[in-house]
């Protein structure tokens, strides 16, 4: 009779799967040995696995090479990290050494292109596109950088103000690139993206503003839908129309040689996740091609800006249950030694499902239960999973400590959970690791960042 957790995850779903499989009622996450990191490090603790992060990088240069190959497609693709996803030092450096782009948000992000180039890890040749609506300080950072060498500086426009600013500052010649401001989904709250200018406004603005300046080279359209890239009619519906902007625009802009679809490739958020990244990109490639084609343009170069993509597999955090309460007929409740509100605040804030495993007791019986968080908000819990609507875990007892992980967890949550800073109800952040792999393929870890302390805290609140 099947009745242990391990026959309910093998009955459930293929498994085991290319970063996890159990051995000896253990979970190991990418070869490594969990519970050795935690009787290592203990609990909670946030993990970084550095590898997976080149892993993501090369798997979408593959597709989409492969894809442009296929069709004899005659534009280059450009990878570029969405920095927004993670700005810690070692992600982006792991990033870089896979020879990527860099896509920016904010002005402080142009502080730290300032730090990749003093530490010799950029050139002055990078692209570097820097999207989103712009602050004065945004705005002068940019013109600092273009006007320091960093000619591959590419201010996508937000709005047609933006555009005055760089005319007016920067020296000598410069390129940009204009955002579309695509229509939002049908369920959304509004019809069109707060961001970009309109469809509409494009042509006429390149003619008044752009066409006879010598200055400004209009080099990039910039095109991105929140769902992200996905198998649906509205998604290819956008893009057409994208395209047909683009080309439109090509005519009488000569310039002009770069498509930017953005981020939006998902991650794995359950075991029982299926995405045809390859068809994706194969259908992504052919469509500009060939609209383009039916047009008489020449294909452009295809940017990406993936952050989640790149970045989100290499997270995971791994708590301990301390306790189970009881707390009518129906409820038990397994409460964790952290927040999910402050460690994972995406579970709270949009619904985000991680993939939720036990690092140990996989030979036990499982139960249905609730996962509580440490802060007294009543929403600080965690009870359905991406695949179904309950969470399963071995049986908990006082005798052997049950172990949990989540996993996928790389993308925004520490910048979310305002990392280092103040968290609700002063529950400290986790220790933080890094893992990576030495010459000869074996795991080493680095501590990054130690629990957070009381000290840290009360001088943030000015004590």
């Amino acid at each position: 009779m099947k009745v242990k957790y391990i026959d309910l995850i093998e009955q459930t779903f293929d498994f085991p799967q290319e970063e996890f499989k159990v051995i000896d009622n253990e979970l190991y996450f990418h070869d490594i040995p969990l519970m050795e990191l935690i009787k290592q490090y203990g609990t909670p603790l946030r993990i970084s696995y550095l590898p997976k992060i080149s892993e993501q990088i090369q798997r979408a240069r593959r597709y989409f090479n492969v894809a442009m190959a296929k069709v004899d497609y005659q534009g280059d693709y450009k990878y570029c990290y969405c920095t927004k996803s993670s700005h810690f030092s070692f992600v982006i450096a792991e990033a870089l050494k896979n020879n990527v782009n860099i896509e920016t948000s904010s002005a402080f992000d142009i502080n730290i292109i300032n730090e990749l180039y003093g530490e010799g890890k950029i050139d002055k040749d990078i692209y570097i596109i820097s999207n989103g609506f712009k602050r004065k300080q945004y705005l002068e950072n940019i013109r600092d950088l273009i006007n320091d060498g960093f000619y591959n500086t590419i201010p996508v426009l937000d709005n047609m103000d933006e555009l005055n600013y760089y005319t007016q500052h920067v020296m000598g010649k410069f390129k940009i690139g204009i955002r579309i401001a695509s229509e939002e989904e049908p369920m959304f709250s509004f019809y069109t993206s707060r961001l970009g200018i309109r469809y509409n406004d494009i042509i006429p603005f390149y003619k008044e503003k752009i066409k006879n300046n010598p200055d400004v080279e209009l080099k990039m359209l910039h095109f991105f839908i929140n769902t992200g890239i996905r198998d649906t009619a509205y998604y290819w519906n956008e893009l057409s129309k994208s395209l047909n902007v683009y080309c439109e625009l090509k005519k009488i802009c000569p310039e002009l040689d770069s498509l930017n679809i953005g981020g939006g490739f998902p991650i794995k958020r359950s075991l029982g996740f299926s995405y045809d990244y390859e068809y994706m990109a194969e259908e992504i490639v052919a469509q500009v091609k060939n609209i383009c084609r039916e047009q008489g343009v020449p294909e452009p170069d295809i940017f990406t800006e993936f952050g989640s993509f790149t970045v989100g597999e290499s997270g995971a955090i791994l708590y301990s249950v301390l306790d189970q309460k009881r707390q009518n007929d129906r409820e038990l409740w397994n409460m964790i030694d952290s927040s999910f509100m402050t460690t994972l605040p995406d579970s709270w804030a949009i619904n985000q499902r991680f993939i939720l495993l036990p690092v140990n007791k996989w030979n036990y019986g499982y139960q249905r239960v609730c996962l509580g968080g440490l802060t007294c908000d009543s929403q600080d819990y965690y009870n359905d999973e991406a695949h179904t609507n309950a969470v399963f875990l071995p049986n908990f007892d006082t005798e052997t400590p049950l172990y949990i992980g989540f996993f996928h967890t790389g993308a925004y949550q520490e910048s979310l959970s305002g990392y280092g800073g103040i968290q609700h109800c002063l529950i400290p952040a986790p220790k933080h690791i890094i893992i990576d792999r030495d010459d000869n393929g074996n795991y080493t870890t680095k501590l990054f960042a130690k629990e957070q302390s009381y000290k840290s805290m009360l001088k943030t609140l000015g004590y």
